[in-house]
């Protein structure tokens, strides 16, 4: 289930939202548990009742931890971590680790084969095993107190507004708010404007882009011109960012909904003006995980430059290969770390003495090249795609005007509109121009309902609505 579908929007939605404030405030937890776990039921009851047990054996892990002696608790944190970390590897990367292994004795003999299974991937699987790891180790750094109520413990992994897609919410931050919060109708309307804004983002600019990016990523190279190659990678970043951050988006609305404040995970990211700050600005949640839990941990900058570009090339190579088992999300990641360690070897200061549009041209054109081996289905597939966007090939151009029609171009020029800042300023602009408070709230709704209304209306009359959280 996804929610950007009729089925969550007009039937689970409103069940959850009905229950959970007609029930009595004590049952409220119970209520959003049993909720949260029929939503990831809904994509396969065996993956839940997995997510379920790992629930429980990680609140095993912290009760462990929190009771036995000082010199035990290190050896039952490492073994949380390798439990945990089986699982994620067991799912996501053994077949992964077996074809690389029949490839490589295929170079010693050439008609080598063995059976590699297909394992299904239970959807969000790297978001919520971050976040079960984060409450162990936070509890044995004793950041947080013992969570003493399975149930509470099952709610804080399995919300259903962040389960399967982000952001990663850490227990300490909503530690307080899974035994008392409150909801008053400005945080429930506020909330409510969030979710619309996701869904919007989600069903008009990013299906859009994406159906360029399918295209250009699927038809034959002898038909790929150098333009149309620029229109699907032009199409594909600006569908991963209004795909992930209009999930973001309806995650945090939901959640304020019930009380819950969530982080904000993305912050304008292609208005950088390198890459450091990119990674800043981008998946907050994430790239703030693998700071505190392996940056740190390993030592960060504190055992001099050497060590620390170490560790970032670490760190990067980790942020690749959990996006997914391929050696093209790995070069993406090591990709972006060895820009990240150019820059703060020397080349960010020479940024800082050339023109603002040439610091954001250059992060740009790293971060697109970066993208195409994120969606290219193979390495060899990125590489011959990259070749088409700087070869200058201009012909079979019939294959490119195929692809345009008024409403993605439309859609494309609000991609581009919606990646800068263009809301807080109209907010701003609105609110000091418009003297009736009254008129500008009215104005507003009218706004949020027309942008729902023509969401459902995509939703309902159109058959493409990806979901890009498969892969990860």
């Amino acid at each position: 289930m996804v929610f950007a579908s009729p089925i969550f929007l007009f039937l689970f939605l409103p069940i959850t939202l009905l229950g959970y404030y007609l029930i009595h405030p004590k049952f409220r937890n119970f209520w959003l548990f049993l909720m949260s776990f029929i939503f990831y039921a809904w994509g396969g009851l065996s993956y839940a009742l997995i997510l379920l047990f790992s629930t429980l054996m990680n609140y095993l892990f912290g009760i462990l931890i929190d009771k036995s002696k000082e010199k035990y608790k290190k050896s039952i944190l490492i073994l949380s971590i390798v439990y945990n970390l089986g699982i994620l590897g067991f799912f996501k990367y053994f077949s992964f680790i077996l074809y690389n292994i029949q490839e490589m004795i295929r170079i010693f003999i050439p008609q080598f084969t063995m059976e590699i299974p297909k394992i299904s991937l239970p959807i969000g699987i790297s978001f919520f095993t971050f976040q079960i790891m984060s409450y162990v180790i936070d509890l044995y750094r004793k950041e947080i107190r013992l969570q003493k109520s399975f149930l509470n413990l099952g709610l804080y992994i399995m919300l259903f507004p962040q389960l399967i897609a982000g952001p990663i919410v850490r227990y300490i931050d909503v530690e307080k708010e899974i035994y008392e919060r409150k909801v008053d109708t400005d945080k429930f309307y506020i909330g409510l404007k969030r979710f619309v804004l996701g869904l919007g983002k989600k069903v008009l600019i990013a299906n859009a882009m994406g159906s360029w990016a399918d295209y250009a990523f699927t038809i034959s190279l002898d038909k790929l011109s150098t333009p149309l190659a620029w229109l699907g990678i032009f199409g594909y970043t600006m569908q991963i960012y209004f795909d992930f951050s209009a999930y973001s988006d309806m995650a945090i609305g939901l959640g304020k909904m019930f009380g819950f404040d969530f982080l904000e995970n993305f912050n304008y990211p292609y208005i950088s003006q390198n890459i450091q700050e990119f990674w800043r600005r981008w998946h907050m949640s994430l790239s703030g995980w693998f700071r505190d839990y392996l940056y740190i941990p390993l030592g960060g900058n504190r055992k001099g430059k050497k060590k620390a570009y170490i560790n970032s090339f670490i760190v990067f190579f980790c942020t690749g290969l959990w996006h997914g088992a391929a050696w093209n999300f790995i070069f993406w990641g090591l990709f972006h770390g060895m820009f990240l360690i150019i820059e703060k070897i020397g080349f960010g200061d020479i940024l800082k003495r050339i023109p603002r549009i040439f610091r954001h041209i250059y992060t740009l054109l790293v971060v697109i090249i970066g993208w195409v081996f994120f969606r290219a289905e193979t390495f060899t597939m990125a590489l011959r795609y990259l070749k088409r966007l700087f070869i200058f090939d201009f012909n079979k151009l019939e294959y490119f005007f195929l692809g345009l029609d008024n409403w993605k171009i439309f859609m494309g020029l609000c991609a581009i509109i919606f990646s800068l800042p263009s809301i807080q300023f109209a907010k701003k602009y609105l609110a000091n121009n418009i003297k009736e408070s009254f008129l500008y709230e009215l104005s507003s709704m009218l706004l949020y309902i027309m942008l729902f209304l023509i969401s459902i209306c995509f939703i309902t009359g159109s058959s493409f609505n990806p979901f890009i959280y498969f892969r990860f």
